[in-house]
């Protein structure tokens, strides 16, 4: 009996811990969700909420900005994710080979702008696309590989290309510091053991080094891939979505109904519809490369 007793205070006093968070959770995350998904079947406007059934998912998809968004938000995420993935592994090979102050050194530069302000990095690539002024222009027309600027962020045919670009400077500094620790968690003694039997780099790296980085790449394309489909900030700062809808993404649609026209069902209808797709994605990434996952 006494011994259930100290059960059940204990068990109290977790909860009473917990208590905080869970309420939090609950009134701005869960509460939320369940409210947008409920109101995505309702015409929910500053003027008028009235039940409307599936018209704003149907709605959507006859929405060509709606599908323009959607294409957009695609191109930028298969653009993006393979590149990070990639692009990360590579310099954290490279730099995990080096010494202990030149791996720092390298860590903190690629980390710098993923701490660094939205507005700073804004500021910075809108100085750099400049079409006047701006030095990629300048050293385009240098190089003699253009004879006349561009306007990077004015032009349908290029700025959707250059927000990706932003996306990939700010994307690789935290899986490049992930990498760089998951290859420390691999057992050097393989390694050794391979090269002495005559194996070659590719074969040590495709059989030993790459199933302990599966965890870690696995979480990386994962978050990658969710942080692309949420690409907003960058968005909003640079082209608000145009010229012409070419830079609009799923999110930055969202905010324009909802913040700007007041159509919070409607909007609600495109996060519902993202965040499905998120799941599906992520979904699909985990049986592709979680089978093979070892925790």
């Amino acid at each position: 009996m006494k011994v259930n007793k100290i059960r059940m205070k204990e068990t109290l006093v977790s909860y009473a811990f917990l208590a905080p968070i869970l309420i939090f959770f609950t009134v701005f995350v869960l509460a939320p969700m369940i409210m947008g998904f409920v109101t995505s079947f309702f015409n929910y406007t500053m003027i008028s909420f009235s039940f409307v059934g599936l018209a704003n998912y149907i709605r959507m998809f006859k929405d060509p900005v709606f599908i323009k968004s959607l294409i957009n938000t695609v191109i930028i995420v298969i653009g993006s994710v393979p590149i990070v993935v990639l692009f990360s592994l590579f310099v954290a090979s490279q730099t995990y080979e080096m010494n202990a102050v030149s791996r720092s050194f390298y860590r903190f530069v690629f980390f710098l702008p993923v701490v660094t302000g939205s507005v700073a990095v804004t500021v910075v690539w809108k100085w750099i696309y400049d079409p006047l002024s701006g030095i990629l222009n300048f050293v385009l027309k240098s190089g003699h590989l253009i004879e006349q600027n561009i306007s990077w962020l004015g032009d349908k045919h290029w700025a959707l290309l250059a927000i990706i670009i932003i996306l990939l400077t700010t994307s690789v500094g935290q899986p490049i510091i992930l990498y760089i620790a998951a290859m420390g968690n691999i057992d050097n003694s393989l390694v050794e053991a391979a090269r002495v039997d005559g194996a070659t780099e590719m074969q040590v790296f495709w059989k030993i080094k790459w199933p302990s980085l599966l965890p870690t790449t696995l979480y990386i394309a994962i978050i990658t891939t969710i942080n692309s489909f949420q690409c907003f900030a960058l968005i909003q700062l640079l082209t608000s979505g145009g010229p012409n809808y070419s830079t609009s993404t799923l999110m930055y649609y969202l905010y324009e109904k909802a913040f700007k026209l007041s159509e919070y069902g409607y909007a609600n209808t495109m996060g519902v519809f993202l965040a499905v797709m998120i799941a599906l994605i992520s979904f699909a990434q985990f049986k592709i490369l979680g089978n093979d996952v070892e925790y």
